[in-house]
Formats: structure tokens, C-alpha cells, sequence
């Protein structure tokens, strides 16, 4: 393990890398250690968008155990999993079947279906004193919890705990990388609207349709994304600046996060967020791509909270490059597009 907490990069195979970095040596380190992970995480931000996080602290139990729950949910039959669904078109929690949902819609590009069926809860208990807030429902209302696989609840509730503290650790990090103080951005989750989402990627054997992904090529829509991928599938794919689209690295004991849209707009596109995807790998001797699964952890601000260029990130007479917005409004807008 590199001593100054930048742990090197993984390798797509073409020399085209996603670079690492070693949370705990941030977290642990002295004020020069943490400087220079800090100008180093500024530097992947601006390029790539997206980074691996390693030495997270994050037990490995409470991983397990989600991801074994989130896979014996899906292996229910598909009338057991309806039994999750929710009743409203729009509601972003609960259970998605197989093409409901086309990421590359939220981009305004016409796509087929993703090649995805997915379980998402948003927050685990509703914050006070906000109950007559525009769209209080539709960020809080109550999650939709399966009637199987026995714990499935305790485990990704423990689970969306463990995010919620390895976010802050995260945006700690952030807001060191931008020479702001570290809780700069506490204020902005003090009632976030953070969701969860477990996405199963079933083998299909069947020809995918013109233009058909997995997932399609999208951003994130919020704060950032810590996504725990397949440790044996890979798929994510991520595009350049250049236009080239690199394979991410398929890792075990990591996380790979990704800065999202709003952070994008709070840092006046000084930092990026990365168009990705998940391609339809091809499998074993030519054959159907396997299985693959992922839990994503989208961290999302306050309803309430205005987005706007941080100054620090504007250079001298240089006007924003949006206006101000509410989070909220832009995350409902995102969010029911792809639907």
C-alpha cells in the first residue's frame, strides 16, 4: 500500500486507467498526506470523473449479507418480486421488472429498454418538520419492503447505514479536493435524499434489440454514486473526454464512485460527470453474457437544497454556468425521464 494513499490505477488492458485512491490514508493522515491525496482526487475528478475507493472501512458482513439478500430476491419468480412493486408509475422505490426503465431517455436520446431489473428504497426513515414540503412523498414516502427472502430489510437497511456514513467520509474528501472546508457539504444532507438500488442483470440468450444495452449510456443525476459492481462480471464501461469508451476494472474489497450531476453544477463543471454504461459483455465460448449484479448507493442532497457554483470554483469575472436550482426539481426531472 502506497504511503501517500494514492494506490495506483486499474488497468482497462489498453493502458487506458481508472485511478485508485486509499480513503482510510485520507481519513488518517497528517495535513500534508491529506493535501496531496486531496490535489490528486481534484486532478480524477476534473479528467475522468470516477475513482476507485479503497480501504473504505466498510464491513464486509454488512456487504454480504445485502448482496446475498438483493441475489435471493431476485431469484424469487417474477409474481413473488411484483409483490414489491408499487402501484404509482413514478414511485422511485420498490421493485422494477426486466425493461421498465431506459437510462439513455434521461439524456434525451430515444433507446430501447435496459437489459435490467432493479429493488430501490430511498431514505430509511423520513426527517422531521418537513412532512408539508412540495413532493414530500415522493422523497419519503414509505419504502416497499419484500415479504422474502427472510432479513432482506435488516440487511440492506444496515447496509444504507454503512453508505450514508462512508458518504460523508466521502464528501469530507470532496471538499478537501476543492480547498473548502471539510463540512462544506454537511448542510446540504442533513435530509438527504439518498437511494439505494440492488440491479440484476439476468443472462439473456435472445438477440438484444438495435441499439440495446444493459444499461445505457447515462450520468448520475445527484451528489455522487458509491457503487459496489459485480466482483467477477465486468461491463461498466466509462467515456473519456476523448470520446473513447474504457472498461472499469472488476474489483472485490472496493467501491468505484462517481461524481453526479449536481456536484458537476456545484463545482461549475470544473469537475465531470462521466457519461457511463453497462454493455452486454459477450459470455463463456461466445456465448450469452452472465449473470451480473451491482448495489448502488446514489447519494443525492437535500430536497431543499439550492445548487450553485461554489465560488471557490468560478475563476476571476467568470459568471456561473447555471442557475441556481433546488435539488429536488431536478432529480423527480431526471429521474421520472427515464421512465
Amino acid at each position: 500500500m502506497s504511503t501517500t494513499g494514492i494506490t495506483g490505477t486499474a488497468d482497462d488492458g489498453h493502458g487506458l486507467t481508472i485511478p485508485a485512491v486509499d480513503l482510510a490514508a485520507f481519513l488518517a493522515g497528517e495535513e500534508h498526506e491529506r493535501r496531496q491525496i486531496a490535489d490528486r482526487v481534484d486532478e480524477i475528478c476534473r479528467s475522468v470523473g470516477f475513482l476507485i475507493v479503497e480501504r473504505h472501512g466498510v464491513p464486509r458482513e454488512t456487504i454480504d449479507q445485502a448482496w446475498s439478500s438483493a441475489r435471493a430476491f431476485f431469484d424469487l419468480p417474477l409474481h413473488d418480486k411484483l409483490g414489491a412493486r408499487s402501484a404509482d408509475p413514478v414511485c422511485p422505490r420498490g421493485y422494477f421488472p426486466l425493461q421498465e426503465e431506459s437510462l439513455a431517455r434521461t439524456r434525451g436520446i430515444a433507446a430501447p429498454p435496459d437489459q435490467k431489473e432493479s429493488f430501490s428504497s430511498g431514505p430509511v426513515c423520513a426527517p422531521a418538520g418537513h412532512a408539508g414540503s412540495d413532493d414530500f412523498d415522493f422523497f419519503y414516502g414509505p419504502n416497499i419492503w419484500p415479504a422474502e427472502p427472510a432479513g432482506f430489510r435488516q440487511a440492506w437497511t444496515d447496509y444504507y447505514a454503512a453508505m450514508e456514513q462512508l458518504g460523508a467520509q466521502i464528501m469530507q474528501m470532496l471538499a478537501s479536493a476543492l480547498r473548502l472546508a471539510d463540512d462544506y457539504f454537511v448542510a446540504s444532507h442533513t435530509h438527504h435524499l439518498s437511494a439505494l438500488r440492488a440491479i440484476n442483470y439476468p443472462s439473456i440468450a435472445e438477440a438484444s434489440l438495435p441499439g440495446q444495452q444493459r444499461a445505457g449510456a447515462h450520468s448520475d443525476y445527484g451528489s455522487v454514486t458509491i457503487l459496489k459492481p459485480d466482483p467477477h462480471v465486468a461491463g461498466l464501461e466509462v467515456r473519456l473526454a476523448s470520446g473513447d469508451w474504457i472498461a472499469a476494472p472488476v474489483v472485490e474489497n472496493a467501491f468505484i464512485v462517481n461524481i453526479g450531476d449536481l456536484m458537476a453544477r456545484w463545482t461549475n463543471d470544473r469537475w465531470v460527470s462521466t457519461l457511463h454504461r453497462v454493455i452486454d459483455p459477450v459470455g463463456p465460448s461466445g456465448g450469452p453474457a452472465p449473470r451480473r449484479q451491482a448495489i448502488a448507493y446514489f447519494m443525492n442532497p437535500n430536497y431543499d437544497a439550492e445548487i450553485s457554483a461554489i465560488p471557490t470554483c468560478l475563476d476571476a469575472g467568470a459568471s456561473p454556468k447555471y442557475a441556481p436550482e433546488r435539488a429536488g426539481r431536478y432529480l423527480i426531472e431526471k429521474f421520472t425521464s427515464g421512465i
